[in-house]
């Protein structure tokens, strides 16, 4: 079944930290995914929860359910679109308390998209989320409709 909705949610306020509703790449009942616009690697992502939610215990079963669906075609899709070498999920939520993951595609090597090349800091360590490829808006959304052309 897909989980894919027509409608757009309502955004809190880390959504719109993170750009929605512009940088929304796909959006499900209970989440959405938007491009992180500081790209910390190539097709860095946040999979933003739409409930009112501040601990990832305080969501529904139903949004723990769809989880499984939203990350498996978001890893599909970058995996298609990049060829990641690893994938790293990240909650922090110190800053911006509502329920995120900052989804890093990890690469052992430069990547090169759309004529810029892209580097990971960390690896192979942690990701660096104070070093980031410099895009503009342009450079973003030929990100987004790259990853977009990649989903399920």
């Amino acid at each position: 079944m897909n989980a894919t909705v027509t409608e757009l949610p309502s955004f809190n306020a880390t959504m719109l930290k993170f750009g929605a509703p512009q940088t929304i790449i796909k959006q499900y009942r209970h989440w959405s995914v938007l491009l992180r616009p500081a790209q910390v690697t190539l097709g860095a992502l946040i999979l933003a929860a739409h409930e009112s939610a501040q601990a990832l215990s305080d969501l529904s079963p139903a949004s723990f359910a769809e989880l499984h669906t939203v990350t498996g075609q978001l890893e599909t899709a970058l995996a298609k679109a990049f060829h990641y070498d690893k994938i790293n999920y990240l909650m922090l939520m110190m800053v911006d308390p509502d329920v995120h993951f900052h989804v890093i595609p990890r690469y052992a090597q430069r990547k090169t998209f759309a004529g810029m090349e892209f580097i990971d800091a960390g690896w192979p360590a942690m990701s660096d989320l104070k070093q980031v490829n410099a895009t503009d808006v342009a450079q973003n959304n030929l990100i987004m409709q790259h990853i977009q052309q990649h989903w399920l």
